[in-house]
């Protein structure tokens, strides 16, 4: 029988479960898990799969889903077997420079969000501000003002009635509105629900490197129009991510060197919201995370991992992400055709800090490093030699025959890997989310709708708290204050160190723990470097040049307390929350709209979405953060 902890319950009940007209749940967590299970696995049809062959297919979807071994990205949850809405989190869509394309673009947001979708866009090849326009003789209005106006089109979508829309902008380096793009975002609430990132290239890093300038080019034209100091560019990049984590960074060399369909589609200069994600324009991709806290056998004397078991779970996510490839809804032609072209899956992994600690083995330290890129090998290998093993059965992916793979590579999908986030489906699984760290070991959340407020302790840390003799009830409301481990002398030395949470990581150390995942992800990492708040701007300049060194493909770096309206909080009082993070209910594709939360702005409930997104419902104010 399927059991739920009382937080994924919630979780469950206001996100997945099919609700009636009063909008009461119709639904237990076995029909949710039955419902995606039979739905999936129908496409088996499509393959010649004997009636036999697809109630097997089913079972065995239903008990990695009933196990909380694997749960796909919420639209998938959300929307499978109800015949309507995409079954898709990420997306990017094309933005030409016409104004037909541009209120394409408009119209395509609002059939991607209206079912839950999060996309993301390239603004590099929009005329730059001030061009001349030949066909009217006017003159164009920017980037960033068509930015503000797809803001606007987001701002009017409830995702799937369940969320609002967020995004990204991405902007290349030498466009000649760059420092615009910039500072777009410095003030706080401005084009609240896009995310924005700066496309780089080697060339650039070099530059900064050492000292010299770099071309302005007109995407119009192709024309020189000036140059800028690197170092002077890349220092306010850093410096409006260590004011308040805009923008982030996208490294496309390392993006493109996994895009094998370049020669027919093109370079990818765009992701998906959270960053994990690069696409081609109207790619779309699901996503589904394997929860490696189920994986760890803890009888013996030294735990280790149930290699066995998470092979064969591997080899059946696989599968079920390609399945719903073929099950999906898709808001747009263009969306489908480029999707089933390249048939990209992200499969990817939650409750890594999790393992971690039941191995007893420390997030920041080499082992945990080695643990990190041992497992993330272990997937490559099994997903890659799982989608081969589909190509046999089904075909390669369209795409394939201009691709650049070899003889030996011939997969079904393009690509397999993509570590997300895992906001809320990490709550659903009660597991810590994605590859981060534990934020906090205890914490409390308010539920206004549910007329409760939650109090969650980290299960594993509760457990070795009561076994070692060292759990009281004062200590969890120290460390729901904010408290840390390292102050209190009655806590072993060896618990300080295993679960060490977030903020107490150095950044070098998250962006080694990135670097280790990424070696071995053919699609994006989603994690947040975390700062303390009297970090410096060196500090962030550092973390940036090292996340380029050892190959990652972006950075998004966090400094606690830089914004004035946050998500996750580990301080309270009756009136007010501190708020020290803003990533933890970062998954696009998994939204918190029930988890209120008092705002400072005028000390009225405030609701907080999973993507970031946050409004009051007194005073309209509104602010997105996506990490």
């Amino acid at each position: 029988m399927v059991t739920l902890s009382q937080q994924a319950e919630t979780v469950a009940s206001t996100r997945y479960y099919l609700k009636d007209e009063s909008g009461q749940p119709e639904e237990t967590v076995k029909d949710l898990f039955k419902r995606v299970a039979k739905a999936i696995a129908q496409t088996e049809k499509q393959y010649g799969k004997s009636d036999a062959d697809i109630q097997l297919t089913e079972k065995d979807f239903y008990g990695m889903l009933s196990n909380l071994d694997f749960v796909p990205n919420s639209p998938t949850l959300m929307n499978a077997g109800t015949e309507q809405g995409t079954l898709s989190a990420c997306f990017v869509l094309p933005l030409e420079d016409s104004m037909e394309d541009i209120m394409k673009a408009a119209h395509d947001i609002a059939m991607v969000q209206k079912f839950g979708g999060g996309t993301g866009f390239a603004l590099s090849k929009l005329r730059p501000r001030g061009d001349k326009i030949k066909t009217t003789h006017g003159i164009a209005c920017g980037p960033i003002q068509v930015l503000q106006t797809l803001s606007r089109v987001s701002s009017m979508i409830t995702q799937g009635g369940k969320r609002d829309g967020a995004n990204m902008a991405v902007m290349a380096i030498n466009h000649p509105d760059i420092l615009e793009f910039i500072e777009c975002k410095k003030v706080e609430g401005d084009i609240h629900n896009f995310n924005i990132s700066v496309g780089v290239d080697s060339n650039f890093m070099k530059a900064v490197e050492s000292g010299s300038e770099y071309p302005l080019i007109n995407p119009n034209n192709n024309e020189v129009t000036g140059y800028l100091d690197a170092r002077e560019v890349f220092s306010k990049i850093v410096y409006g991510a260590w004011r308040n984590g805009e923008p982030g960074m996208i490294f496309l060399d390392n993006v493109n060197k996994d895009n094998h369909v370049i020669s027919e589609y093109g370079e990818m200069i765009a992701t998906n919201p959270c960053g994990e994600q690069p696409l081609l324009p109207n790619e779309s991709c699901n996503l589904g995370s394997i929860n490696l806290a189920n994986f760890v056998n803890t009888d013996q004397i030294r735990p280790y991992i149930l290699w066995d078991e998470l092979r064969s779970t591997i080899k059946t996510s696989t599968r079920f992400l390609d399945n719903v490839i073929d099950a999906n809804y898709y808001a747009t032609p263009d969306i489908e055709k480029m999707t089933k072209a390249t048939r990209k899956i992200g499969l990817g992994v939650m409750g890594f800090a999790d393992m971690l600690t039941q191995l007893r083995v420390a997030y920041n330290s080499e082992e945990g490093r080695k643990i990190g890129s041992d497992v993330m090998r272990f997937m490559q290998t099994h997903a890659d030699e799982t989608s081969k093993e589909l190509a046999v059965e089904r075909g390669e992916f369209p795409a394939w025959d201009n691709s650049d793979y070899g003889e030996d590579e011939r997969y079904r999908n393009t690509c397999r890997l993509t570590v997300a986030p895992t906001g809320t489906i990490s709550m659903l699984a009660d597991t810590s989310s994605g590859i981060e760290p534990l934020f906090s070991l205890a914490y409390r959340k308010m539920n206004i709708l549910e007329g409760q407020t939650l109090y969650y302790v980290n299960k594993y840390f509760e457990q070795d708290a009561k076994e070692m003799g060292f759990y009281s009830e004062e200590l969890m409301e120290y460390l729901s204050d904010g408290g840390s481990l390292k102050d209190r002398s009655e806590v072993p030395d060896e618990i300080k160190d295993i679960y060490i949470t977030a903020p107490e990581i150095s950044p070098e150390s998250h962006v080694g723990m990135q670097a280790a995942f990424q070696e071995y992800c053919d699609s994006g990492i989603s994690k947040t470097i975390n700062f303390a708040n009297d970090a410096t701007i060196e500090d962030v300049h550092t973390a940036y040049i090292n996340a380029w060194k050892t190959g990652c493909k972006g950075i998004t770096v966090y400094r606690a307390g830089s914004r004035e309206k946050e998500v996750l909080v580990t301080a309270h009082n009756n009136d007010t929350i501190k708020e020290e993070q803003s990533d933890f209910f970062d998954e696009i594709d998994a939204p918190i709209s029930e988890e209120y939360y008092f705002a400072e702005c005028c000390d009225q409930p405030q609701i907080v979405m999973e993507s970031g997104c946050k409004s009051c419902k007194s005073c309209g104010w509104s602010a997105c953060h996506i990490a």
